[in-house]
């Protein structure tokens, strides 16, 4: 008997987050949706490495370089050489010519490349991220709806205390003081956390 084929569509991306500190990202693009990429990689990593090459970059783009001294600006047109020794790629104009150009020679350099707004050219997308200290929650829709993604991200900022860094801490610190093999320490810390959700730990 042949398998019935689920039609309900999913998202297969794999998440993973990034040490943005110790790779550098090109980003192509010197206007809003450049800004808008960057200030959200620096949300999350204020240290990240970021090269900007535009023919012409906004005035807010020169503001956060001068106040990081991991941000670099080219005001010039693209150069192949420019994916030198760059691990992530994100394009940001509205040249679609130039955007495919790029990630036909990105792909033959195996750098990893984001394509603004264009979904199907993209090798990974940028998701909305929530922070509370130490805690790091990122948000899918698989380039769908940045909408939903964002309305999400409000309201886990929302609803997840003020004091969540401080738990995290808590938890190591049991974590750190409890004996025995690595499945009882599993055991302890579920029977832990389970309260926080009102459920027993064998649910």
């Amino acid at each position: 008997m042949a398998a019935v084929e689920n039609s309900e569509e999913r998202n297969n991306l794999f998440p993973i987050f990034l040490k943005l500190e110790e790779l550098h990202t090109l980003i192509v693009g010197g206007g809003n949706v450049g800004l808008e990429k960057i200030s959200g990689l620096l949300k999350s990593s204020p240290a990240a490495r970021i090269t900007v090459v535009a023919e012409k970059i906004s005035d807010e783009i020169r503001n956060l370089a001068s106040q990081s001294k991991y941000i670099f600006l080219n005001e010039r047109s693209f150069r192949i050489r420019d994916l030198q020794n760059k691990d992530l790629v994100i394009l940001a104009t509205d040249d679609k010519a130039l955007h495919e150009r790029i990630r036909i020679q990105a792909r033959k350099k195996r750098i990893l490349v984001n394509v603004a707004d264009t979904p199907d050219l993209c090798d990974f997308y940028l998701g909305s991220v929530v922070t509370k200290g130490n805690l790091k929650i990122g948000i899918s829709t698989n380039g769908k709806s940045p909408t939903i993604a964002k309305r999400m991200r409000e309201y886990f900022e929302e609803v997840l205390p003020d004091n969540t860094n401080q738990l995290l801490d808590n938890m190591q610190k049991i974590r750190d003081r409890i004996k025995g093999d690595f499945r009882r320490k599993v055991d302890v810390l579920n029977e832990i956390t389970a309260s926080w959700l009102g459920k027993s730990s064998s649910d």
